[in-house]
């Protein structure tokens, strides 16, 4: 698999993490667990018995109970794991308030495997749930390369996640505008501009030679003081390759170390810019196919899953904003099952609405939900199945808000034509 972080990977732990951030104990009782890679489970379960006992120290019968608790399934969680995952391992659990219940019950323990390994072994209890360390995360972490340049110096530098490093600096030793004493104008300018375009080519070299060998290299951000960043631009100084993969051009005050960290500041929004522009690309590509009627693209949950089951689709569009559940309605007498899709929030009532409901098939009241799946992971894994890409498209740009909106949130590229008798 791609070791670049998937837009459904991204999605699914923003979910899992904005559920966790939306979890409140009373007291210290919500047991956070971060385990790195290369740790022994034996090591860490005896360090949570220790706890344990640590936390019959606490005077409040509730709170000693409540953390005791957590702590016991934590360790039966973790006793699950033979060998901690190669990116380590995140468990929460912890007692919850019931809304107007007066009362707490013990929610998880929710297994988090991060995307990439953590480096940090924590254990904590709190009134909430330590989840930044995973929202770091989020952030994007491919390798961004910065060049900056003037007429009288250039910097390169990579900024990877939040870590920015400066490469190197080069000047170039092209004096003012203004023309020593004794030279033409015309001349002066002539010579100049042949320093210009020597420095150019000098850049570039160093461009090349900087940032090519950068296997996961994302893009390039441009930027300088005064029109010489688009000057350069025009030019072919650098490689096709790194050419094509200029994401943008930035103006600022300076070269050097005070011009890399005005990128910094604005790099969150380049980086965001970035993905937006991915995301319009791939809609737009949805939307060619729809427009040219070409059959090579479908919509709605029904068309769509039939073209997964097919196998005819390419790359399988999901919006961020579907907040929809896939249900299995089992009967527990004869085993007659079929599949419901309805939203997230009407999924409690739906099962309450069983009651005394025959089966249609043997007439038993035997009718349960035996299953039930976010919309978005059901499609998903039917997706991986057939190696089919998988992209979560957000709300952010007017294209996410068509998909959204005009399509459902569901739809397809395909690799064929879908047709009836698929």
């Amino acid at each position: 698999m791609s070791q670049k972080r998937t837009s459904l990977e991204r999605f699914r732990l923003k979910r899992t993490l904005d559920y966790l951030a939306r979890k409140e104990g009373r007291g210290t009782e919500l047991v956070s667990l971060y385990v790195p890679p290369g740790r022994q489970i034996s090591e860490v379960a005896q360090m949570l018995k220790e706890e344990w006992g640590t936390a019959s120290n606490i005077k409040s019968n509730t709170t000693r109970k409540n953390v005791q608790d957590a702590i016991v399934k934590v360790i039966q969680r973790l006793k699950l794991f033979r060998t901690v995952p190669e990116n380590g391992l995140v468990i929460f659990c912890g007692a919850i308030p019931q809304n107007g219940l007066g009362s707490e019950r013990i929610e998880g323990p929710y297994v988090v495997i991060p995307p990439e390994p953590i480096g940090i072994y924590l254990y904590r209890c709190d009134n909430k749930f330590h989840i930044e360390y995973l929202m770091d995360l989020l952030k994007e972490t491919e390798t961004y390369g910065i060049l900056l340049i003037d007429t009288s110096a250039a910097t390169f530098a990579t900024l990877r996640g939040s870590r920015m490093e400066i490469i190197e600096d080069i000047t170039s030793g092209i004096p003012g505008k203004h023309r020593a004493g004794g030279q033409s104008a015309r001349r002066f300018e002539r010579l100049r501009e042949m320093q210009v375009q020597e420095f150019f080519k000098r850049v570039g070299t160093h461009a090349n030679e900087n940032f090519l060998s950068i296997p996961d290299l994302k893009g390039i951000i441009l930027g300088g003081a005064g029109p010489t960043k688009y000057d350069f631009d025009k030019g072919r100084y650098i490689d096709h390759r790194l050419k094509e993969k200029i994401v943008a051009i930035v103006d600022t005050a300076y070269t050097g170390e005070q011009g890399i960290d005005e990128i910094l500041e604005r790099a969150p929004e380049i980086i965001k810019n970035v993905r937006y522009v991915e995301e319009k690309r791939i809609v737009q590509k949805f939307l060619y196919e729809v427009g040219h009627d070409t059959g090579l693209a479908t919509y709605g949950e029904k068309e769509v899953r039939r073209a997964l089951n097919a196998n005819l689709v390419d790359t399988l569009l999901l919006s961020e904003a579907l907040n929809t559940t896939r249900v299995k309605v089992e009967c527990t007498s004869c085993g007659h099952a079929y599949y419901q899709t309805m939203k997230t929030t009407e999924v409690a009532e739906f099962e309450q609405s069983f009651s005394g409901v025959p089966c249609p098939k043997c007439q038993t009241p035997t009718l349960q939900v035996s299953e039930r799946k976010d919309i978005v992971d059901e499609l998903a894994e039917l997706a991986e199945q057939t190696n089919t890409n998988v992209e979560v498209i957000s709300t952010e740009t007017e294209e996410g808000q068509m998909l959204w909106k005009s399509f459902g949130g569901i739809a397809a590229i395909l690799r064929y034509k879908l047709t009836n008798q698929s």
